[in-house]
């Protein structure tokens, strides 16, 4: 490996990769915010939810957590257009990924909720609180702290699964790291690279969900 050959043909193409890494952290950002308020509603529904709703938010869920991302992909690229839902590749991308961060954090969630004593809920509702408030003041500040090491997961396998979305054309990090080695034929290097960015975004959500964590930790 040469390296100082690389870095000169790094140097040269670090414009495409800055524009692929900026086009992955938008996917992956709104893909993670996008799927998660979907799934705080997800999981409110399969543990609050009458009946029926928690019977077709559970068949939801159960579906797109049993479908591959790649499959999710495709159809919001493909098959919504035949319906005549057109959406371009970034759009049909970050969909296809929301939806399918959607139905695990609303599992999320939902294990979070539930671990809940339901005497809170019901002390919440003998002070005349409404289900919003007991949610914000009662509910959520607690099922947060559960949640936030499975949400790091999660968040994490949203920016590896942006890679899939290059086989719907969109330019992120992974398709320009493929443009550059078709032109220099330095594979090795260039994949050690890419792999390099991929774990300084995951590693960023990661201390964030650290940081999260300490400021709403309980104090001993």
């Amino acid at each position: 490996m040469d390296i100082a050959h690389f870095l000169d043909v790094l140097w040269l193409a670090r414009f495409p990769i800055l524009k692929g890494l900026g086009v992955t952290i938008s996917i992956s950002l709104l893909a993670i915010c996008f799927g998660t308020v979907l799934g705080v509603f997800v999981g409110l529904a399969l543990t609050y939810g009458v009946r029926p709703l928690r019977w077709i938010v559970r068949g939801y869920t159960d579906f797109i957590r049993g479908t591959p991302v790649l499959v999710l992909v495709l159809a919001s690229y493909y098959v919504l257009g035949t319906i005549g839902l057109d959406l371009g590749p970034f759009q049909a991308g970050v969909l296809a990924l929301a939806v399918f961060c959607s139905s695990h954090v609303g599992e999320i969630v939902r294990g979070a909720l539930q671990s809940i004593p339901k005497g809170q809920t019901e002390a919440a509702k003998a002070i005349g609180l409404t289900f919003p408030q007991t949610f914000a003041y009662v509910l959520g500040p607690q099922a947060l702290r559960q949640v936030l090491p499975a949400w790091v997961n999660t968040a994490a396998e949203m920016v590896k699964a942006s890679t899939l979305l290059s086989i719907i054309g969109v330019a992120e990090l992974l398709l320009r790291t493929q443009e550059l080695i078709s032109r220099s034929f330095m594979s090795l290097e260039f994949y050690f690279f890419a792999g390099f960015l991929y774990f300084v975004i995951n590693y960023a959500i990661e201390r964030f969900g650290r940081y999260v964590e300490r400021k709403t930790a309980v104090p001993s």
